[in-house]
């Protein structure tokens, strides 16, 4: 009995317990998960496609309507200069990422939420969540981007060397999407309103963004100010990695990609302080 007992006695032990201080985020925990990560995008694809009529076709649909209604009223009828560019590829080549982002913001603030079942049953870095809802629209970004190239082709644009730098702004696009989203996912697990809210940010900010019209027409003692919107240096980075079109302002882009910085740092802060009262709030 004795031996038994002190058996059992060296067995180890987890201890679980909060953590103190605001800048231990246990990130590391995020990589150790990464096939978690893998299958939460793969679900996330799957469940999207999944008994659909129309499937990728929506995918390609949506932001081509959209960029056929720009061309009516902002190419024809308000006649928007696009820096010399067709005016249906210089819409398209911004509704690309601006797509995705919305996408993305939309089902990372949601995510949380919609994983409840997950997130009080069992443990995993819930970091995962929000990152894995601002991947999985990538691939929807992909079939846009095929239609991009048809119309390149259409309009005889030839892409450049400038395309190598693409993955880079994709990159930058999916730090976008999670920086806001890690803020919002948070907020929507206390305040549930926040779905509602998102929807009209997203419109509204899609105007404040240089999707219909380029950052040429926006006055130039107001271009730093404008330049604090994150999504201005992922569409001109875009625009000028697909189109080739003129250098764009770099002051204007490294501003812009600062910011996103500093709303990804403090999403993540934000994020690993409230996640200790999720399982008790959602």
């Amino acid at each position: 009995m004795d031996l038994a007992a002190g058996n059992t006695s060296r067995k180890p032990s987890v201890v679980i317990q909060p953590r103190k201080g605001l800048f231990q985020l246990d990130l590391t925990s995020v990589w150790q998960y990464r096939e978690m990560l893998y299958f939460l995008v793969w679900r996330d694809v799957i469940v999207r496609y999944k008994q659909t009529a129309l499937g990728a076709a929506w995918v390609i649909l949506q932001p081509l309507i959209t960029m056929l209604i720009f061309t009516l009223i902002f190419g024809n009828f308000a006649k928007i200069p696009s820096d010399g560019i067709p005016y249906p590829v210089f819409a398209f080549s911004a509704l690309l990422p601006w797509s995705y982002f919305s996408q993305a913001l939309a089902k990372s603030s949601s995510s949380v939420v919609n994983s409840s079942n997950l997130v009080t049953k069992i443990y995993f870095p819930r970091l995962l969540i929000p990152l894995a809802a601002s991947v999985s629209p990538v691939v929807d970004l992909f079939f846009s981007f095929l239609v991009l190239l048809v119309l390149m082709a259409w309009f005889n644009i030839a892409p450049t060397w400038g395309l190598l730098a693409l993955p880079l702004f994709l990159g930058l696009a999916i730090m976008t999407a999670l920086a806001v989203g890690l803020w919002t996912s948070a907020l929507n697990v206390r305040y549930r309103d926040v779905g509602n809210i998102i929807l009209f940010l997203s419109q509204v900010w899609m105007y404040a963004s240089p999707v219909a019209y380029p950052v040429s027409m926006v006055p130039v003692k107001w271009r730093l100010l404008y330049s604090l919107n994150p999504m201005v240096g992922v569409i001109e980075g875009f625009r000028w990695a697909l189109l080739g079109k003129e250098s764009p302002d770099f002051m204007l882009m490294a501003v812009s990609s600062s910011v996103v910085l500093a709303l990804l740092a403090g999403g993540i802060v934000y994020f690993k302080r409230m996640e200790q009262t999720f399982a008790d709030v959602i």
